[in-house]
């Protein structure tokens, strides 16, 4: 990430800087990979490691299941309106390993009355249906439909969002969640190739300086759990920040697609990266232009990976009854194509207008307890051809 400030801070770092009252404001370094990586200078009215009370820990994770078959796998997640009334209470994790976990999460509770930070996990929501503001103590930051807002690990936020439909699928990495790589030159700059730049990254705006007293519910996910902790004072106390970690935001939309004379694969649509999974994102755009191009996709078969992909819009040509809000898992060691008819279909097609998130990850993913009411059980045999048989329209058992 690229570096930025809000609000006052110091012309150096580390001292002193003084309060109207004559007291210190207080530094606080939020650094990552220990003091290796990226990090932000903080300012605060108080003390940010003063606390009221501590509260005992409330499991928070996910059930996996191991002895799932290897399998072609739809989740028909399409009709989910609900998944319960908080943001926490609402995230249902469908999908797991020890590098992330991805879930779908429509709170009925538009706004959070407590503050959450992770303290394990890297977060990405993409806001698929909805409105808000993120409110963190970086400041405000407006989200809107197609959204990728990247939050890093510790950071302290709430969500609020307008009425209306509200549908987010949530990732959670275990390491950071950077740009790719490829992209990026020795500085850290989006290269001129890339498909987006630092124009389109959105940082939080608008710093909130409250410094209120009472008692200020904090939960904090750490090891598998949430930790109620209530602070006698805002963590929205900050006068001052600069740095390079921060939460933002990137649309969707904003994705310039990469497209060639035949089809490209699936790397050209990589948005993120990190530690064994990558995050890509299939987006409107012109077909193949060779004369001969097949643009639906060819048949793959993963050796290194699981593939996830999450539908968001429009009709994907190489996949039949699969609807807006639904995903599939293309596991490992399994071939996996477009489905019969598709692909005769797909030839002479001059574009898409499909929008779709995929994780790909390298270390198998497991279902958990939450997704076996949204399982396909007819999905596997859905490349059978019709004339013979084999083929069902997906039904939600």
């Amino acid at each position: 990430m690229y570096y930025h400030r809000l609000g006052k801070i110091p012309p150096k770092r580390h001292t002193q800087f003084r309060q109207p009252d004559g007291s210190l404001y207080k530094e606080e370094l939020v650094s990552s990979e220990g003091f290796s990586g990226i990090y932000s200078n903080l300012y605060h009215i108080y003390p940010p490691t003063r606390i009221k009370s501590v509260a005992e820990p409330v499991k928070y994770s996910p059930k996996v299941i191991n002895d799932y078959a290897l399998r072609q796998t739809h989740l028909n997640t399409s009709k989910v309106t609900t998944t319960g009334t908080d943001f926490l209470e609402s995230r249902k994790v469908l999908l797991a390993n020890a590098d992330c976990s991805i879930s779908i999460c429509s709170p009925t509770q538009r706004k959070m009355d407590y503050f959450y930070k992770n303290a394990e996990g890297d977060e990405v929501i993409f806001i698929h249906d909805g409105k808000g503001t993120l409110i963190s103590q970086f400041g405000k930051l407006d989200i809107r439909q197609g959204d990728y807002v990247v939050i890093p690990r510790t950071v302290i936020y709430k969500l609020e969002f307008e009425e209306g439909p509200l549908r987010l699928l949530i990732i959670e990495s275990a390491s950071p969640v950077e740009t790719v790589k490829r992209y990026r030159n020795q500085l850290g700059q989006l290269l001129e190739h890339s498909p987006y730049c630092e124009r389109d990254i959105r940082p939080p705006h608008e710093l909130i300086t409250d410094a209120s007293r009472g008692e200020f519910l904090m939960k904090i996910k750490k090891q598998g759990h949430l930790h109620p902790y209530v602070y006698d004072h805002s963590p929205l106390d900050l006068v001052g920040w600069d740095g390079f970690l921060w939460p933002y935001a990137f649309s969707i939309h904003d994705f310039e697609p990469i497209t060639g004379r035949i089809h490209q694969p699936p790397p050209v649509h990589q948005t993120f990266q990190a530690h064994n999974f990558v995050i890509c994102s299939f987006v409107p755009r012109l077909f193949d232009y060779h004369p001969q191009a097949i643009p639906a996709p060819y048949n793959h078969s993963n050796i290194d990976s699981d593939e996830v992909l999450y539908y968001a819009e429009g009709n994907f040509m190489s996949r039949r009854g699969i609807e807006r809000g639904s995903f599939t898992l293309h596991p490992g060691g399994l071939p996996h194509g477009p489905h019969p008819g598709t692909v005769e279909k797909s030839i002479g097609a001059k574009e898409t207008h499909e929008l779709a998130v995929m994780i790909d990850t390298f270390r198998p993913l497991y279902l958990t307890e939450d997704s076996l009411p949204f399982l396909d059980k007819n999905y596997p045999m859905s490349w059978t051809d019709k004339e013979e048989g084999g083929f069902h329209e997906v039904n939600t058992p």
